[in-house]
């Protein structure tokens, strides 16, 4: 027979353990959701990065793009703001986030995305080569701002311009 004290602990332990097994998601933690597509792979409006609506989109970076919390909480409420259809303020908590660390090239891509979507295409295509200069060796980032910048220049009625950025884009996902 258990005594008291064991029951005890043998129900105290159980309960740390059931504790233990439940999974909470951070508030950082998102999870991309990709838009509807065709066989071809393109959106349902046949356009690369563009969705249905009419918004350009790019897929959400799956890498780390930071370790300092206030940076991805800034981060996370510019994507919420941006959702929410609040992209003044989705800037202001990114310029909040560079300013915090100046050298991120996710943060200044983001921004890039956020100036493209509002018709900022100087400025889009200004913020993804700032992006590039400090996205050094990731591939997939450059790529990324090339697609930005290959967008802005179609906006802006550079259709050789914009090839050319594809392009790149391109040559760096191989």
């Amino acid at each position: 027979m258990i005594n008291r004290s064991g029951l005890l602990f043998i129900t105290t332990l159980l309960l740390f353990l059931d504790g233990c097994a439940s999974v909470t998601t951070p508030p950082s933690a998102k999870v991309a959701v990709p838009e509807a597509s065709t066989q071809d792979g393109l959106p349902q409006n046949g356009i690369p990065g563009q969705s249905a609506e009419g918004a350009i989109t790019e897929p959400v970076p799956t890498t780390i793009v930071s370790a300092n919390q206030a940076v991805i909480a800034l981060l996370d409420r510019a994507r919420v703001d941006t959702g929410a259809g609040q992209r003044e303020a989705a800037g202001a908590s990114l310029e909040r986030a560079l300013r915090i660390e100046p050298r991120n090239a996710w943060l200044w891509h983001e921004l890039a995305q956020l100036r493209l979507t509002q018709g900022q295409y100087a400025q889009a295509i200004s913020l993804a080569h700032k992006s590039i200069s400090f996205a050094s060796r990731d591939r997939r980032l450059q790529a990324l701002n090339w697609r930005v910048i290959g967008n802005a220049r179609i906006a802006q009625g550079n259709p050789a311009g914009a090839e050319q950025a594809f392009k790149l884009a391109a040559e760096l996902e191989k």
